[in-house]
């Protein structure tokens, strides 16, 4: 049971990396690809029908985390409590640019909004990247572990970007797909994002290796209780994200969300 929790963890962790790794570093790169009003209303339609969605996969890492591994969860929220807490300030202040841009019909307001998108994509990415470079590099809540923040940081911020470029690219019509497409390299879309995700994948996978969850498992009793149920919910939950995604399928060419 143990090694069901444990793949259940990676799956959830994994997709919502990937899936909301491509959102969030569209965020992180809505300046450059959206240099006018109507340009930034477009990327952030690309991203529009997802971007919630995509945060119920780290709802249910956080619910795993805790119901399935709590001397995990304790390790990893005492050690990276700093990261953790800018994560949350970041996520709160990209949904709240993200929701509230269109409410009023102002360009200062607007500019303002998008600035927190930006701004709140930025932390969440660097977050990221300061929590898993610490895991990778066996330094969690040490004091000499900054260098392996500072790494993760880096190479989160241009891992997440790049997936973002990638995911615009496939995403967008028109001069910002030309920029995305641009940055993101000319061996095609869905290769560029097959290789962001790709990376993504090995950096996970490692840093569930360096971690070894199996050990910090809850007792069977609970594993027993909470694993049928995460595996009869997870059907449904891959489903309607598989709908989302079919639904809103086509490129982007009109700016008609948030």
């Amino acid at each position: 049971m143990e090694i069901i929790a444990v793949a259940i963890l990676g799956f959830f962790t994994l997709g919502y990396l990937l899936l909301g790794g491509a959102d969030v570093g569209v965020g992180m790169v809505l300046p450059f690809l959206g240099r006018t009003d109507r340009e930034r209303r477009l990327v952030v339609t690309a991203i529009a029908p997802f971007f919630l969605g995509n945060e119920v996969w780290l709802v249910a890492v956080i619910g795993i985390l805790a119901g399935a591994f709590p001397e995990l969860e304790a390790i990893l929220l005492h050690g990276l409590y700093p990261a953790f807490s800018v994560l949350l300030v970041g996520w709160v202040v990209r949904d709240m640019g993200l929701w509230l841009r269109g409410r009023v019909d102002r360009r200062g307001w607007r500019l303002s909004w998008d600035a927190a998108t930006v701004t709140g994509s930025w932390l969440v990415a660097l977050s990221w990247g300061v929590v898993l470079g610490e895991i990778l590099a066996g330094d969690v809540g040490r004091p000499g572990a900054a260098w392996a923040a500072v790494a993760g940081a880096a190479g989160a911020a241009l891992l997440f970007a790049s997936h973002g470029l990638a995911f615009a690219a496939l995403r967008l019509t028109g001069t910002p797909h030309r920029r995305a497409r641009g940055a993101a390299g000319r061996i095609g879309d869905v290769r560029t994002l097959a290789v962001t995700s790709a990376v993504i994948m090995v950096v996970v996978l490692a840093a569930g290796v360096r971690l070894d969850p199996t050990g910090a498992a809850a007792d069977p009793d609970s594993l027993s209780f909470l694993v049928p149920a995460i595996l009869v919910v997870t059907p449904f939950l891959m489903a309607a994200q598989a709908w989302s995604w079919y639904l809103f399928r086509h490129r982007v060419t009109e700016p008609v969300y948030l």
